[in-house]
């Protein structure tokens, strides 16, 4: 209630219909034997038909023609729908209230009366609007209290004058039960059930009795006014159906709000972890990749000349670009990502080219990979391979697949092992791409995803598939 507005229109939706429908079982279960067709008969079907009518023309106004005109902006299908409307529930209304007496002109007073509470009730609505919602209000709590205050007034004015329909034990439920029920609630979730909830146990008790003398104080008076002691049982028929019946309900509606909200948190709380984690994987990302990029170029420098060199520095910086722009989006076009990925191997290549002993396979299909996928996924695999698969004197192999098929990305990475590598300048790089990439795929690809990495004394296996859907 205090940080959004509440669905007003279901609230005045059920509102509207619980009136009407008591209005209607009232008028069923108070029928005297009649004549079906004598005036009487007329008058009982009246007093149910017309209720109706007012109850359909409300939900098809209100919940149907003028949402969808908020929607589209139509004037002139809004304009059309309310004539229809008007005109059908007039003829209905009008005929009924004519046949049973309510009026004795077609021109209904009461059916004109309630179209101006329903037109007054939208005019203070808008005007409300105009004053807590053009502004980003934190707190709407007095907005939306201000609005329940408005739905309950604007009942009791249409049971006012609608009282020949309507009858006194409708007009006294909603003047006066619900309120009192309402007011019931109310002080148990303030000084019963929170003190209680807070293990304030002796005060929630002394505000329990305290209701309970309150009750019965008050129906003594009225009894000793009125002289009738029946105010007495009804007294003690009323602190019973709070006892058992109001206090008790109400209370397990306010624990299972609470569950709710407390369930809401933990996953609240969960998500900021996961996107904390998340946040702070990928912050790691970047360096991790840069140096071991840049211990390639100082590898390569030192082989030879510029040459080459220059043109790694042409695919460190395709790598770099993609870094800054797209490592840090959620999503990014899996064809971004095996562009990056082709960028690596090149880069590696520069490395090792004319090395006898090394072979490197890199079996890509060239169709375009479409769909989307998390950034930095497939590389860290690739950048592992030949971190330790390479040697520059034994005998080495790095074999990648990258498969593109229509909703997955499939990665098949092979490559020798090579355990002490004192000549390779990567041998002292942090290795934490592998657990990074672990993590961002139980938190990105829960279910969605299977890894499987297999090694022995010479080889080291890693089968990636990814769903994107």
């Amino acid at each position: 209630m205090k940080d959004q507005v509440l669905p007003f229109k279901q609230i005045e939706w059920w509102v509207i219909t619980f009136l009407f429908v008591c209005i209607i079982i009232s008028n069923i279960i108070s029928a005297p034997s009649f004549n079906l067709s004598s005036q009487d008969g007329t008058l009982y079907f009246a007093k149910i038909f017309i209720p109706l009518t007012f109850m359909v023309t409300f939900y098809l106004f209100h919940v149907r023609v003028f949402p969808t005109y908020q929607l589209d902006q139509k004037k002139v299908k809004l304009v059309i729908y309310s004539i229809l409307l008007f005109l059908g529930s007039f003829i209905i209304i009008g005929a009924f209230s004519v046949s049973a007496n309510f009026t004795s002109d077609f021109l209904m007073p009461f059916y004109f009366n309630t179209l101006a509470i329903y037109a007054g009730y939208g005019a203070i609505v808008y005007i409300l609007n105009q004053i807590f919602l053009v502004r980003e209000e934190k707190d709407y709590r007095l907005y939306n209290s201000l609005r329940l205050l408005l739905i309950y007034i604007f009942v009791v004015i249409f049971l006012l004058q609608f009282q020949n329909i309507a009858g006194e034990v409708v007009a006294f439920l909603f003047v006066v039960i619900v309120p009192s029920i309402i007011t019931v609630i109310a002080y148990n979730f303030f000084l019963i059930y929170s003190y209680s909830k807070r293990g304030r146990n002796s005060e929630a008790r002394a505000f329990y009795i305290l209701l309970q003398v309150f009750i019965a104080g008050m129906f003594f008076v009225i009894s000793m006014a009125e002289r009738t002691p029946l105010a007495l049982l009804v007294g003690l028929i009323v602190i019973l159906a709070v006892m058992v019946l109001i206090i008790p309900i109400s209370n397990f509606l306010f624990q299972k709000y609470d569950h709710y909200l407390g369930q809401l948190n933990t996953l609240a709380v969960k998500v900021d972890q996961g996107s904390a984690n998340l946040a702070f994987l990928r912050s790691q990302i970047n360096p991790h990749f840069l140096f071991n990029a840049l211990n390639t170029l100082y590898g390569t420098s030192l082989q030879e000349g510029a040459e080459r060199t220059s043109e790694g520095i042409q695919k460190l910086g395709d790598m770099m670009r993609f870094m800054l722009h797209e490592n840090n989006q959620e999503r990014i076009p899996v064809s971004r990502e095996k562009e990056y990925l082709i960028n690596y191997v090149d880069l590696q290549n520069l490395r090792i080219k004319d090395q006898e002993n090394i072979e490197i396979v890199f079996n890509k299909n060239e169709d375009t990979c479409n769909g989307e996928i998390s950034p930095m996924l497939l590389i860290p695999f690739v950048e592992n391979a030949f971190k330790h698969g390479i040697s520059l004197q034994k005998k080495s192999w790095v074999k990648i697949s990258l498969r593109c098929l229509e909703g997955s990305v499939h990665l098949d990475v092979n490559n020798s092992i090579h355990r002490d590598k004192e000549d390779d300048p990567e041998k002292k790089s942090s290795g934490i791409g592998l657990e990074n990439v672990r993590q961002r795929l139980k938190l990105l690809y829960p279910d969605k995803h299977e890894l499987i990495i297999r090694e022995n004394e010479t080889e080291y296996f890693v089968h990636l598939s990814i769903k994107l859907g």
